[in-house]
């Protein structure tokens, strides 16, 4: 059995359910090297530990975000590679940072457009 396995641990299931991804999804990150290879107990089974789910949860921010793939990847990589990466995770945090600052601004603009129309068409209800 993993070393790692000491704590407790969850099953592939109990960890999507935890982040909000499917287990085939769980699988398809770490095929995709977004994860590093999970603990597994005696049985051959995935085991995820506290800190795989931590891992998880912001590989799902980063997603959720509208990080690509090959930036998940390339920071997955990075962060394997240990401290002297610090500064490039940095900086692609920063480039990511500034594309959801856009997107946020984007967002503003056609929720600005969206209350517009809908005041519109209450004023017209209300003078119908």
């Amino acid at each position: 059995m993993d070393a790692r396995l000491d704590e407790t641990t969850l099953t592939v299931s109990e960890a999507a359910d935890r982040v909000g991804l499917t287990a085939y999804t769980l699988r398809w990150y770490e095929q995709e090297g977004l994860v590093a290879p999970v603990g597994r107990d005696s049985a051959g089974r995935r085991r995820y530990t506290g800190n795989d789910v931590d891992w998880l949860m912001l590989l799902t921010r980063l997603r959720r975000t509208g990080m690509p793939v090959r930036d998940m990847r390339r920071y997955s990589e990075l962060a394997r590679q240990g401290d002297q990466t610090l500064g490039a995770r940095r900086e692609l945090f920063e480039a990511h940072r500034d594309r959801v600052l856009a997107r946020m601004a984007e967002l503003e603009q056609d929720l600005a457009v969206l209350n517009f129309k809908i005041e519109v068409y209450g004023q017209l209800e209300r003078a119908g």
